[in-house]
């Protein structure tokens, strides 16, 4: 069977983040600073890099709770205070070309869903960028109630695109929650190394993706690759 329906992240292969990577890291300096804590722009970067390595399921929790020294009750001050400052941010920057290369794909007769840690208000977002409609599919976890890695995430949005698990293509930009969890669905994953989670490197080689891409040039390439290989096989 051919592959039938590309399921796609929103962090990363369709909102570029750095404008909401950027203003979180300010707001923890700040938080911390309020605390009496010196964080600098190196300091950030190094417990974004531990977040990163450590395969921390919450990158933001994991940087405060590094810059803070682990005392608990610093921690939970500083998340409340981080919290507080970008609750009602709204920043969003579709990345340059992607939605030519969504256009491209339902024009080859593919489905396209969408699997995402995101609060209901990223469809308004997706909505407002032009390419809400492209996707037959929203699977954000705040409409959902389920967060990657699980895998249930997954299976609703093949269910809900009417495919075998074995017939989507995974998009996303973290191996974690991306990659290994699509593949142990039997997915076809690439991994679009981008912002935060640019480093992440698999850990065995079940964690492989089946390609590594950087923009959406070598996406739209690396989905047709499988596309002929899968036709091909």
């Amino acid at each position: 069977m051919p592959y039938r329906a590309v399921l796609f992240d929103v962090g990363g292969p369709l909102d570029l983040e750095f404008a909401w990577e950027s203003a979180v890291d300010g707001a923890i300096a700040m938080a911390c600073g309020l605390e009496g804590i010196r964080v600098d722009e190196t300091a950030i970067e190094e417990a974004s890099e531990a977040a990163v390595a450590a395969f921390a399921a919450d990158a933001y929790a994991h940087m405060v709770e590094t810059l803070c020294g682990g005392d608990p009750r610093t921690i939970e001050r500083v998340r409340q205070r981080v919290r507080a400052m970008v609750s009602n941010l709204e920043v969003f920057q579709l990345r340059p070309e992607i939605d030519g290369l969504l256009r491209r794909v339902r024009e080859r007769g593919l489905a396209l869903g969408i699997v995402a840690n995101q609060p209901e208000a990223a469809r308004a977002r997706l909505d407002r960028a032009g390419i809400g409609g492209l996707f037959d599919h929203h699977g954000l976890s705040g409409v959902t109630g389920l967060r990657k890695p699980d895998p249930r995430a997954f299976l609703l949005a093949a269910q809900a695109l009417g495919v075998a698990p074995a017939d989507c293509i995974m998009v996303g930009d973290r191996i974690d929650n991306d990659v290994v969890p699509a593949k142990g669905l039997g997915m076809a994953a690439i991994q679009l190394r981008s912002g935060r989670h640019r480093r992440q490197r698999p850990r065995t080689p079940a964690e492989e993706p089946d390609a590594v891409v950087t923009d959406v040039p070598e996406l739209e390439a690396a989905i047709l690759d499988l596309l002929d290989r899968r036709q091909a096989g």
